[in-house]
């Protein structure tokens, strides 16, 4: 991806001006590699508006390939805090898991006001979850739908398991579509974390269908362009996350 484009204003926040031998600004899209360089201010809109639904994407696993390296983007927390105040440009909304070890702006190395988080068990979909995503992109501008699912999810064991347990029995049957729709040819039992890693990838594309089906205000912004539904895979034991 070029490093001139507008997703780049992402990275050059709070940048280290520096001058060159020849007298030029040193402004570097993978800031990883300045140690030194804290960033200072959040998101822009301008900068937010500029960005086209694929950067947005790009953006976020390029944070997460920093969160791989160990080598993270430095930040200055409250400066990012002071500078969102005013008004916040997330560039995406994300629907994860409540899972502890999967939290979106640690594994994409995003800082504060870069993306909107709404997070349920097993990253179900319902009409709390429909309003808060429409109100992120329709009102907001966020230009990206992530549904992110992720390995060894204890939601869907339960799922596979029909655990009843008070209010948590409905939210585990919606999942049970996604358990009868995998196919798969090993041992189909929560003890099978192939099978469990199946049925939540399944459980991802399933819930961006529902989005799809349910939300015309989302599908609307899809066909114009002005917004992307992708789905990912958080794996628990790597950090990686992969498209599905």
């Amino acid at each position: 991806m070029s490093d001139t484009g507008p997703c780049c204003e992402l990275h050059r926040r709070g940048f280290l001006g520096g001058t060159l031998a020849g007298g030029v600004a040193l402004v570097a899209f993978g800031a990883a590699a300045l140690p030194d360089a804290a960033h200072a201010a959040s998101l822009t809109e301008a900068a937010r508006n500029a960005m086209t639904p694929d950067q947005a994407v790009q953006a976020m696993l390029d944070g997460n390939a920093r969160f791989l390296s160990g080598v993270h983007r430095q930040r200055d927390f409250l400066a990012e805090m002071r500078s969102s105040a005013a008004g916040q440009y997330p560039m995406a909304v994300t629907l994860s898991c409540i899972d502890s070890r999967a939290p979106v702006e640690a594994i994409c190395d995003l800082g504060i006001g870069d993306t909107f988080s709404t997070r349920i068990a097993g990253n179900a979909v319902n009409d709390d979850v429909l309003g808060s995503i429409e109100f992120s992109c329709a009102a907001m501008g966020a230009k990206v739908v992530m549904v992110m699912g992720h390995t060894k999810c204890g939601a869907i064991k339960g799922a596979i398991d029909n655990v009843v347990l008070g209010n948590l029995t409905l939210l585990l049957a919606r999942f049970k579509g996604a358990v009868d729709a995998t196919q798969y040819a090993g041992d189909r039992s929560s003890k099978n974390y192939g099978f469990v890693d199946a049925v939540a990838v399944t459980n991802v594309r399933m819930s961006i269908d529902t989005i799809r089906d349910r939300s015309t205000v989302l599908t609307g912004l899809e066909k114009q362009g002005k917004i992307k539904i992708v789905g990912a895979m958080y794996d628990v034991t790597t950090g990686k996350l992969t498209l599905v």
